[in-house]
């Protein structure tokens, strides 16, 4: 079992334990539905018909290679009668099942594969139950969203990533090659350090400029200046933690920025981006 997540179902809430393979909802939690205080016997009294007993049998031979089926047919002979007794642990210990868990404790309770699951949310109520399948799949098709969008980002920087060693050149946006003397200006800022390796002059220099904008220099950048900037800041603790002096490192990422410039303005992931 991993991570647990809540659907909604006129009214009461729903935990749903998403594991590596299939997922699991709270019987406990559909009980409450019927009777929020007698959850406990609303789960026997299910496991106490015969047909319960064939249902979980048969998932059970179907998805589970350690299933004991001799059990089963014990339990099978013996279910719907005023005697039976069954409850989660008994058929989980009795039988190996995994259809099927049960803790104790305050975030315990009684699981079930969807399977089961909606099987005794029928057996509460067939409404109930549709409302719990439409719940269900609204929450699966959230999460394949979000993956869809992970997938999508991850393979966006990936081009961008590729495209930065690439030697598609355009004159547009591209960082002028700093001169002796601004590179010999040792800029006591790191981040102005930077500003002038992308952008050619310093925050202030730029507010100088632009009195009138909103923000400040890195605020009107262009993505691409920001992919760079970015870049430029991990490259800048690495000659740092080389020993290289404020001018030396000023060249080598005025360098840098202008190669990786060159390469992100024809960049066409990062144009769908905008």
């Amino acid at each position: 079992m991993a991570k647990s997540k809540t659907i909604t179902v006129k009214g009461t809430e729903i935990a749903v334990v998403q594991g590596e393979q299939s997922d699991y909802i709270s019987l406990t939690d559909i009980a409450k539905h019927k009777d929020a205080a007698n959850t406990d016997s609303i789960i026997q009294n299910w496991l106490r018909n015969r047909n319960t007993i064939e249902l979980l049998g048969f998932w059970e031979l179907m998805y589970n290679p350690d299933f004991k089926p001799l059990e089963f047919e014990g339990f099978r002979k013996q279910a719907g009668l005023n005697s039976f007794v069954m409850t989660p642990k008994r058929w989980i210990e009795s039988t190996n099942a995994i259809g099927i868990t049960s803790k104790s404790g305050r975030y315990g309770g009684t699981f079930a594969h969807k399977d089961i699951a909606f099987e005794f949310a029928a057996w509460i109520s067939i409404e109930f139950k549709l409302y719990i399948i439409k719940e269900f799949q609204r929450l699966k098709a959230d999460e394949n969203d979000r993956l869809k969008l992970d997938w999508n980002l991850q393979r966006t920087l990936a081009k961008v990533n590729y495209h930065i060693h690439t030697d598609a050149i355009k004159e547009n946006l591209i960082p002028k090659e700093l001169n002796k003397i601004q590179t010999n200006f040792v800029y006591a800022n790191e981040a102005d350090l930077l500003n002038v390796a992308l952008f050619g002059v310093t925050a202030k220099q730029w507010r100088d400029a632009n009195p009138k904008a909103d923000g400040n220099i890195r605020d009107t950048a262009t993505l691409e200046q920001l992919v760079v900037l970015s870049n430029l800041e991990s490259i800048n603790a690495v000659l740092i933690h080389q020993g290289l002096k404020q001018p030396e490192r000023l060249m080598q990422l005025n360098k840098i920025a202008i190669t990786q410039m060159k390469s992100l303005v024809e960049n066409k992931s990062i144009k769908r981006l905008k």
